[in-house]
C-alpha cells in the first residue's frame, strides 16, 4: 500500500463526560490523542494514510488498532509493548468549558526512540506529519521527532507540524524552545492562534505568521478558532472565516482541520481550496461530542460546502 500521510504520535484513550447526568457522572469511552485524530481526519477525506505508533498490550490498544483498520489506517508500523500501557485522558465539562485529566506518564508511546522509527516508511510517504505532544512527552519521543524530519527531508518527504501546547506536559520556556527549532525544518507548520500567542509573545495573528515565516517553516497554516483560518507563505496570505455552526464540544477540531487540510495537500489541490476545505470540516465536528465520532466524512465535507457556498 502506497502512503500518503503516515502520523507519527501518541494515541490516548478518551473518557467524556455526558452532559446534563444527575448523580454520578457519567463518561462516554471514546478515541483521542492528537495524532490519531489527525489520521482518522485525513482518511476520512480520502487520503492514504499510516499510524506511527507504540501502543500497549491491552484492551485500549485493542480498541485503536481496531478504530484504524475500520478507518482504513495501515497499522503496519504499530507497535505493542509488553508491559507499558496506552495511554487514557478524562473530557470534563463545565461553565468555563471543557477541561482534561491525562494518565499518560510512562506510556507506550512515551517509549519511542529513534532507533524504532521505521526509515522506510517515512521514506516512502508523501508526507510525515507529527506533533508538539509528541516532542513534549519523552526525552526520547523528542529525539524520535526530530530524527524522523530529518530522514524525511533527506528522502524530500514532506514534513508537517502542529504546535499543539500542552503545558502540563512542559514548561513554557521548554516547549518554546523545541516547537520553535522544530518549525524551522517544517514545510507546514500548524499553530493555533490562542496558543501561539503564549508561544511567541504576539497578538496580531500576520505577526504570529511573520515569526513562523521568519524561522523558517515554508507555510504557516494558523487555526483561529470562530474566527476562521489563515495561510501564509513567504509571497502570499489568505485567510477564510469561520462558519456558523450549533457547536457543542470542541475536543480535536484542530486536528481535524489539519488532517483535512493535509488530505488536500496530498492530492494537489490549492492551498486556498484546501483551507475552506478543512474550515468547514472542523466547522462540523464541533457539532457532536468526543474527538473522533464527529469527525465528518468527505461526502458531509463536500455536502457542507455545496451549502454554504
Amino acid at each position: 500500500m502506497s502512503i500518503d500521510i503516515l502520523s507519527f504520535g501518541e494515541p490516548l484513550f478518551e473518557f467524556s463526560q455526558l452532559p446534563d447526568q444527575q448523580g454520578p457522572i457519567s463518561y462516554l469511552s471514546g478515541f483521542g490523542g492528537d495524532t490519531s485524530n489527525f489520521a482518522v481526519s485525513a482518511s476520512r477525506q480520502g487520503a492514504k494514510v499510516a499510524m506511527l505508533a507504540h501502543l500497549g498490550n491491552d484492551v485500549f490498544g485493542d480498541q485503536f488498532v481496531d478504530l484504524w483498520q475500520q478507518e482504513g489506517v495501515d497499522t503496519q508500523w504499530v507497535e505493542r509493548h509488553p508491559d507499558a500501557p496506552t495511554g487514557i485522558y478524562f473530557i470534563s465539562h463545565d461553565e468555563r468549558g471543557h477541561h482534561f485529566t491525562f494518565y499518560r506518564k510512562g506510556s507506550a508511546a512515551s517509549l519511542v526512540n529513534p532507533e524504532k522509527l521505521p526509515q522506510q516508511a517515512i521514506a516512502q510517504a508523501k508526507l510525515l506529519h507529527t506533533s508538539a505532544i509528541t516532542h513534549a512527552i519523552s526525552d526520547s519521543s523528542s529525539d524520535a521527532v526530530f530524527k524522523a524530519i530529518e530522514i524525511a527531508k533527506e528522502n524530500n518527504t514532506l514534513v508537517s507540524f502542529d504546535t499543539n501546547l500542552r503545558l502540563k506536559l512542559w514548561p513554557l520556556s521548554r516547549a518554546r524552545a523545541v516547537i520553535h527549532e522544530t518549525a524551522r525544518l517544517v514545510d507546514f507548520c500548524m499553530p493555533s492562534l490562542d496558543e501561539a500567542r503564549m508561544l511567541t509573545g504576539l497578538e496580531d495573528a500576520n505577526a504570529v505568521a511573520d515569526f513562523y515565516l521568519n524561522l523558517g517553516a515554508k507555510n504557516v497554516i494558523l487555526k483561529m478558532g470562530a474566527d476562521g483560518a489563515m495561510v501564509a507563505t513567504a509571497d502570499r496570505r489568505f485567510t477564510t472565516g469561520g462558519h456558523k455552526v450549533n457547536t457543542v464540544d470542541a475536543t480535536g477540531a484542530g486536528d481535524c482541520f489539519s488532517g483535512a487540510f493535509l488530505s488536500q495537500v496530498v492530492k494537489d489541490k490549492s492551498l486556498e481550496d484546501a483551507l475552506f476545505y478543512a474550515n468547514s470540516a472542523a466547522a462540523l465536528t464541533t457539532t457532536g461530542y468526543g474527538a473522533v465520532a464527529p469527525i465528518p466524512t468527505q461526502a458531509q465535507v463536500e455536502a457542507f460546502i455545496a451549502e454554504v457556498k
